[in-house]
């Protein structure tokens, strides 16, 4: 089976979960014999392109003319049986799903966020959760309010783009939905059932989990929607030392909120940023790891890093953590969730590390069920295989 794997690359400078599980899956579809073809760009060619390919940026997320003539070129000489498409935007453009069916190829698409809808992708705006453009046939308030870039202008161009590209959506033969919560946000949109798939991402398998280690651990990105404001609040509810210690691993705008609170209490400690190795060693030396977003977080790889590692999980009803937890199938679940509200997570705090020895089998269950890569791998070769004639 030949597939053409079609992803514009986030800026190097821009750490991407997105650029990483690509290249994850590129790598995970090859070792199952799948003739994986790349068709990739990078925004950070965009620098060095050509004066003439520069004037023609503004109107790429609409219409990319020479993406569409390489495309077209590779379809012809190769002879793909599907498209798989994750991120457009800039340099490909949804054009590119047009292009595809011209030529009699069917397409995938891995849904990564809310653009369909929302010029962020994020559904989350000046440190809340916004819909403010659902429903319209033009995102006035995304322009309004500078959602894309922080500018008005090229706010006003994604807005249009969706609109432009609604039908294109539409027409995709098949859309892969990383959690439960994406596919609501895709039928809402008004794909049907019947061309919705839930294939969650995997990560490799890090081995036996290591004996549960003691307390809670926060990582990640430390910047205000991943919710480090919002457990240090409930933190600050219990007594230093009643619930062992918390430590908090990542970098980002919030850094100084989690070196204040190590100064502050003894049962806070800041690890600082750290490479694989150190964030593995600190998910072992845990027995909760707490992922509370404070948007709709569409699937916070954390989890299911933990889950792999046989640790339960803390987290907020938001986005894909419920999913991703389990918590469709209760007694099975791996962990709790909780509203995004201080109180209700405070409350939740000693429940979870009472409990956390007993979750832990059933985290590691559910990463061996749904994210290990030989599941997860032929969820997709089932799905290439439903259309490809």
């Amino acid at each position: 089976m030949k597939v053409v794997v079609a992803h514009n690359r986030y800026r190097e400078a821009q750490p991407s979960g997105e650029n990483t599980m690509v290249d994850l899956e590129i790598a995970q579809l090859t070792g199952a014999g799948v003739d994986v073809l790349p068709f990739l760009r990078s925004s950070d060619e965009i620098p060095a392109m050509p004066k003439s390919a520069k004037v023609l940026l503004p109107i790429s997320p609409i219409y990319a003319p020479q993406a569409q003539q390489d495309l077209s070129r590779l379809i012809e000489t190769e002879r793909p049986d599907v498209l798989h498409l994750h991120n457009p935007y800039p340099l490909l453009s949804p054009w590119v799903v047009r292009t595809a069916h011209r030529h009699g190829v069917p397409v995938v698409q891995t849904v990564h966020n809310y653009r369909q809808v929302c010029s962020s992708g994020l559904y989350f705006r000046d440190g809340h959760i916004c819909h403010d453009c659902r429903g319209r046939a033009l995102g006035v308030p995304a322009i309004v309010h500078r959602c894309y870039r922080g500018s008005r202008a090229q706010s006003a161009l994604m807005a249009t783009t969706l609109a432009v590209h609604r039908p294109t959506w539409r027409s995709v033969d098949r859309f892969i939905a990383l959690t439960s919560a994406v596919a609501d946000h895709l039928r809402e949109y008004g794909i049907p059932d019947d061309r919705i798939v839930i294939k969650p991402n995997a990560i490799p398998d890090p081995g036996e989990p290591a004996p549960l280690g003691d307390g809670f651990l926060f990582f990640g990105r430390l910047s205000p929607e991943k919710g480090l404001d919002l457990l240090l609040q409930a933190w600050r509810q219990h007594p230093d030392g009643s619930l062992g210690p918390l430590r908090i691993a990542g970098d980002g705008e919030l850094r100084p909120l989690a070196e204040a609170a190590a100064r502050e209490r003894t049962d806070v400690e800041y690890l600082g940023p750290l490479d694989r190795a150190g964030v593995w060693a600190a998910v072992r030396a845990a027995a909760v790891v707490v992922a509370v977003p404070t948007w709709h977080d569409v699937l916070p790889t954390v989890v299911i890093e933990a889950l792999a590692a046989g640790r339960p999980v803390l987290g907020t009803a938001l986005g894909g953590v419920p999913y991703l937890i389990g918590m469709d199938h209760p007694p099975t679940a791996a962990g709790w969730v909780v509203p995004a509200e201080a109180t209700s997570l405070a409350a939740a705090l000693p429940t979870a590390r009472a409990a956390a020895p007993a979750l832990a089998p059933l985290a590691r269950t559910r990463y061996l069920a749904t994210f290990r890569p030989e599941v997860v791998t032929t969820q997709l070769l089932d799905t290439y295989k439903s259309l490809a004639g």
